[in-house]
């Protein structure tokens, strides 16, 4: 890879970008995608897009669409300078308010819909015609899927020193409830 114009960045940012657009295209996101939020976030400062296709050494054209994605996506956002008529794109550079971001993009895009297939199979009158174990199946899935949906609403609603404090928990929570205790 060219690096002429990443050296922008330092080595451990660009690292973190390039790794980023890795992680990325395991999440089943575009690699330039990735690092252009990657980008964003790291240097913490908004970028045009011809600065971030010179950074990051990829056709202005892909900038513009992995821009688009990102905004759909409502990672990045559209900010202007003074003096500039460019588009400049930022995004958050709070981990936190990032992570609630992506949680409810996926649940929207990804768990709602098979939330509503779910509840719309057990009300078809046809459901009851369906096999026993097929029912059961489909109706604790749907179960499960709402006391998700429930629980990780209630999570995201929640300050992050409380939530790291829940995390940080882990298995001893485990060890409480099968001692049959309900306070820590």
């Amino acid at each position: 890879m060219d690096t002429s114009h990443s050296s922008d960045l330092s080595p451990i940012s660009h690292r973190f970008v390039m790794h980023w657009g890795e992680m990325g295209s395991r999440w089943g996101v575009n690699r330039t995608v990735a690092q252009i939020h990657a980008l964003l976030f790291i240097t913490g400062q908004p970028m045009h897009a011809e600065q971030i296709a010179g950074t990051l050494v990829v056709a202005r054209s892909n900038v513009s669409t992995s821009l688009r994605e990102l905004m759909n996506l409502n990672l990045v956002r559209v900010v202007h300078q003074l003096g500039d008529r460019r588009d400049h794109f930022t995004t958050s550079t709070d981990v936190w308010e990032l992570f609630r971001t992506v949680i409810r993009e996926r649940k929207s895009r990804e768990f709602d819909p098979t939330v509503g297939m779910l509840t719309a199979c057990v009300n078809d009158p046809d459901f009851a015609a369906e096999d026993p174990g097929a029912r059961k199946r489909i109706a604790d899935t749907l179960a499960l899927m709402n006391a998700l949906s429930s629980w990780g609403e209630e999570m995201l609603r929640l300050e992050p020193a409380t939530l790291m404090k829940i995390m940080k928990l882990g298995s001893r929570i485990q060890k409480l409830l099968r001692e049959g205790r309900t306070t820590p």
